[in-house]
């Protein structure tokens, strides 16, 4: 196809069933732009809480996102829907190293993972994806993502005592909306929490208004300079796995719904994803990723026409451009942020025994068992290690435990023959016949 042009759908109004609409295909141009702007409430939610909760600039992180996406659409020939929202997996090394180092030396980190991964991308796309999967088995991977989670429970207790009220309310309203909706209403019960805690918090009185009141309503956001410090990078380089394995999923998922061969474009969303959170590195935004949440939305409506990110990235870089809005975003209190993060931080923390699930791990195996179990313990316990001027904690030992003792344990295992024996006896298969153990 060429790079801005889209076949219509059929009448372009209607969606037969069992149909979809393909990325090189659009509806109408007034269905398009609306599907667009449901790309935008998708991602909303979950794109404001990273720098919400990690201090960064809101109009910032929405200026590198719409780049972001728009640069991915450029970059992989306008053949992959996705949208481009702020990673969780940057949340820890970022409230790590600007407690310590300040903000500039945590977008340095950032600039960095995105180096990186864009590096990734390039080796992707020369020799292709098998090496990941030889070095991050989905039980590594898993562990990684459920690591990531749990490391971040304290945060979310920090921000519930400062109002437990309003955290509750918050947290209610998202539970409450996940199970009593469908459709793209069900998809978004964070951000529908978040606006119930905030009308509670505002009539709690709980709410600035200060710094909104003084912001213009057009102008350009604030952009910060990174600065670099071998000390935590170590804190940042473990989250270009998460993003390896998040993008790949993309692919695969979208490959899986539009029943398209898009495996040779794994390599060039890398690199995209890379690009895009380098970017941000260098002014100041939140490190990026592909979207879950908009590819719910392309489940709901069964439209994949990169057309509607067009609209998105287009819409959300017009956002953006007000800092009026930006500090509308940062007004939300601590509360609502408690309450939201306690779901959030759990779920980040699941889809790793997601990853294991779908996998069929098999936990009877030492090999994954001992790997999984002691790197977990040491991310969610925050480990520290420290080597001269460098600092490896929580997240980054967590993972670099998971990859070294899985790599060593499969070969030693392998050696002596070992793999197969249960760890312990909990992971025996049961005797289904009680008279069996007597005889």
């Amino acid at each position: 196809m060429d790079l801005l042009t889209w076949r219509l759908h059929g009448n372009g109004k209607h969606v037969p069933p069992g149909e979809v609409v393909a990325p090189d295909e659009r509806l109408t141009w007034p269905r398009t732009i609306g599907i667009g702007l449901q790309h935008i409430v998708a991602m909303f939610g979950a794109t404001f809480a990273v720098p919400l909760i990690t201090e960064f600039s809101p109009q910032t992180t929405l200026f590198f996102s719409a780049i972001g996406t728009l640069g991915f659409l450029l970059i992989t020939r306008n053949r992959l829907p996705s949208y481009l929202g702020s990673s969780f997996a940057f949340i820890a090394p970022i409230l790590a190293a600007t407690a310590s180092d300040g903000k500039a030396v945590a977008v340095g980190g950032i600039l960095v993972t995105g180096v990186v991964l864009a590096a990734v991308g390039v080796v992707v796309h020369l020799v292709g994806t098998h090496w990941i999967e030889v070095v991050m088995p989905p039980v590594v991977t898993g562990t990684i993502v459920a690591l990531i989670g749990f490391n971040l429970a304290p945060v979310a207790w920090q921000y519930t005592q400062q109002a437990p009220l309003t955290a509750i309310i918050t947290l209610t309203a998202i539970i409450l909306t996940t199970v009593l909706f469908r459709g793209i209403l069900g998809r978004l019960s964070i951000l529908v929490g978040v606006v119930v805690g905030y009308v509670a918090a505002l009539i709690q009185g709980q709410v600035d208004f200060s710094a909104f009141d003084s912001a213009p309503l057009v102008g350009l956001p604030d952009f910060v300079t990174p600065r670099f410090d071998a000390s935590v990078l170590g804190l940042f380089v473990p989250v270009v796995l998460v993003l390896v394995a998040e993008n790949v999923g993309h692919v695969k998922s979208v490959a899986a719904m539009t029943g398209r061969n898009l495996d040779p474009l794994t390599g060039r969303a890398l690199i995209a994803d890379g690009l895009a959170t380098t970017l941000a590195g260098l002014g100041g935004g939140s490190g990026t990723t592909t979207y879950a949440e908009n590819i719910g939305v392309m489940a709901a409506t069964r439209v994949y026409s990169t057309a509607a990110y067009w609209v998105a990235g287009l819409g959300a870089l017009l956002l953006s451009m007000s800092p009026k809005f930006g500090q509308l975003i940062q007004t939300v209190p601590a509360g609502v942020l408690g309450g939201a993060t306690t779901m959030l931080y759990g779920m980040i923390g699941l889809l790793g025994a997601r990853i294991w699930i779908q996998a069929k791990v098999d936990f009877g195996n030492p090999v994954n068992l001992v790997p999984a179990a002691v790197a977990l313990v040491v991310g969610i316990a925050n480990y520290t290690w420290v080597v001269g001027d460098l600092e490896f904690a929580g997240i980054a030992l967590g993972t670099a435990t998971a990859i070294v003792v899985f790599h060593v344990m499969r070969v030693l295992a392998r050696w002596r023959g070992t793999a197969a024996e249960p760890v312990s006896p909990t992971s025996v298969e049961p005797v289904e016949d009680a008279d069996e153990l007597t005889r």
